[in-house]
């Protein structure tokens, strides 16, 4: 395992904590009840649940096999590590509640770098267990950003259980950046500093 594998899920903890600090310092550049905010905080909310909603899909297939075979069916036919875009995808969503387009796409930016760079770790791992049929899979398939075009699946799925309560937990810790966002804005209009407004 490599020192930025040991290390990712710090990167991502002390990420969260600057995206806390930077969600007090800022301020939307549309009015909160206008129907601009309203549609950003609304897209917001549907990108974050569409997460959620995407990593349990990835768990269904994977089912605590990743590191044993080749998974090429469902989320894995449209790219190679859908749970990482997925919680990009999050991420982007959260930044939305925030009310902000610039700092959402900014912390969409950074997040899928950090989960991109970890993706390239990881296959270095799964090219060495899984040989020629990981070779020729990441050969078809892209790496983070889905092609939907590609999509296959079987008519059955199995999935461990264990592995999909696991996730599922997850997705609730994503599924709390919802009224995070909701008392980041109440906190920050308390303490009534001077913020800056962004797009």
């Amino acid at each position: 395992m490599s020192v930025w594998q040991k290390n990712r899920i710090n990167i991502l903890r002390a990420l969260s904590v600057a995206f806390v600090l930077l969600a007090l310092t800022i301020e939307p550049a549309f009015e909160s009840g206008t129907a601009i905010a309203l549609l950003i905080h609304t897209v917001g909310s549907l990108l974050l649940f569409f997460g959620v909603l995407g990593r349990l899909w990835c768990t269904l297939y994977i089912g605590g096999r990743k590191n044993l075979e080749v998974i090429d069916i469902g989320p894995y036919s449209i790219c190679r590590h859908p749970l990482y875009f997925f919680s990009s995808v999050s991420t982007l969503g959260f930044g939305l509640l925030l009310g902000s387009i610039l700092v959402a796409l900014v912390m969409f930016f950074v997040v899928s770098l950090v989960l991109i760079r970890t993706a390239s770790d990881e296959e270095c791992y799964l090219q060495g267990a899984l040989g020629a049929s990981y070779m020729n899979y990441s050969r078809t398939v892209p790496k983070f950003f889905p092609n939907a075009r590609l999509f296959t699946t079987g008519a059955i799925v199995s999935t461990n259980v264990s592995v999909l309560r696991t996730n599922f937990m997850d997705g609730l810790v994503f599924l709390s950046l919802l009224p995070l966002a909701t008392m980041l804005s109440i906190i920050r209009d308390a303490l009534d500093w001077e913020v800056y407004r962004f797009l």
